[in-house]
């Protein structure tokens, strides 16, 4: 086999559990290295650290699923690998009476670097992020199929990850129902149906459902601004909740679309509504109103590289400030990440120098991050992504 030996300097993450091994840290490769086969990896020593598969042209050469030099990621192993991430999330109550919609297998944090699989109702949905999880597709889709028993089993693979990984993401319904249209399934007890044309992420955002939770408590007999909305889902569980009025607004007209599908399955037209408007805008009409008790900004992805952190943290400063701005005194401002380059400490000071540019003091209530059923490796910083702030916005005094 292939090995992949390390420079002395770059073996402890590894040794304690970290999966990724960056191509400054390699020394050199022993043997044949075509893209997505298995790899052995080892200290300077001949020490083996692990085994993983292999990305010749990534700024990570190799991501290890085991630390085993000897375990090859057959069926076998799939199986097990999916049957043991099911069994994490039972622990939590998931899937339940209520919720029938779960991130099952969350990549490194279930021991399949590369791989996500979703479920939504009777119908799951997968990623393929490296050249390795996609040559090895025919093996998923018999673990998924023998473990899940979906109706249908859909590619969602971004385009641009294919690229990078050097396949071509083939979109769509790869097994099971071929006619199948939309997905549908249930959060606490709302109702989706989410089409397969809306091409957002797996289909939906299962990472901030804790969040929700907690925003339909927050939100009883407030007005609250949902920003970059998606299709709303955020500002239902808010109305649920007993919010006073929801106005949602998203730039996509086909999530837009979709959320007044998904308002009226749950006759919440009453106190919801949503639009499409940019964000920016929508918080300066707000502001200049005198502002909403509570106000929701979950932007896209600032900082998909670690080189693009500081120039992500600005503008998440100025995205603080116009919600800030927007957000009437003594309410509650909800500021989101979905960049580990931007991280909790980095979206803190992003949001008290927003804040402090709109003459306005924040404090911070609670910090929430991606849901139970998004786990990550103790040793891999990189795979908690997701950090949100629910603060109180005051005048400065």
């Amino acid at each position: 086999m292939t090995e992949v030996i390390l420079k002395p300097g770059h073996v402890r993450p590894l040794w304690a559990g970290h999966p990724w091994v960056f191509a400054q840290g390699i020394a050199k490769v022993i043997g044949p290295a075509a893209a997505g086969s298995e790899v052995r990896v080892l200290d300077a020593e001949g020490h083996v650290l692990g085994r993983g598969l292999y990305s010749p042209k990534s700024a990570i050469p190799v991501r290890l699923y085991t630390q085993h030099g000897d375990k090859p990621l057959d069926l076998e192993l799939l199986t097990e690998r999916l049957e043991r991430a099911l069994a994490r999330r039972r622990l939590f109550e998931l899937p339940n009476s209520d919720t029938n919609a779960l991130r099952v297998v969350n990549g490194e944090g279930d021991g399949l670097p590369g791989l996500i699989v979703d479920r939504f109702g009777d119908v799951v949905t997968l990623q393929f992020l490296t050249a390795g999880m996609k040559l090895r597709e025919p093996l998923v889709l018999e673990a998924v199929q023998a473990v899940l028993a979906p109706r249908a089993v859909v590619d969602r693979t971004p385009a641009a990850s294919a690229e990078r990984e050097g396949f071509r993401a083939e979109g769509g319904v790869i097994a099971g129902d071929t006619q199948l249209a939309a997905m549908q399934f249930e959060e606490r007890g709302l109702r989706f149906e989410i089409p397969l044309s809306l091409a957002q992420k797996t289909g939906f955002y299962l990472d901030l459902r804790a969040l929700r939770q907690k925003l339909a408590r927050l939100a009883k007999g407030r007005r609250v601004l949902d920003c970059y909305a998606y299709v709303g889902a955020a500002g239902m569980h808010m109305a649920r909740g007993g919010a006073a009025q929801v106005k949602a607004v998203d730039s996509s007209e086909a999530a837009v679309l979709t959320g007044r599908r998904c308002i009226e399955l749950n006759q919440l037209g009453a106190v919801m509504s949503i639009e499409r408007a940019d964000a920016h805008q929508a918080l300066a009409a707000a502001a200049a109103e005198g502002g909403y008790d509570l106000v929701l900004c979950d932007p896209p992805k600032l900082a998909p590289t670690r080189a693009a952190a500081k120039r992500a943290e600005k503008a998440m400063q100025m995205l603080a400030k116009a919600a800030a701005a927007a957000t009437r005194p003594g309410g509650i401002l909800v500021l989101c990440s979905c960049s580990a380059g931007l991280g909790l400490q980095a979206l803190g000071r992003a949001l008290a120098v927003g804040a402090s540019m709109a003459r306005r003091r924040a404090t911070v209530l609670d910090r929430v991050f991606q849901d139970v059923d998004h786990p990550t490796p103790a040793a891999f910083p990189e795979g908690l992504y997701l950090s949100s702030v629910i603060a109180e916005i005051d005048v400065h005094g």
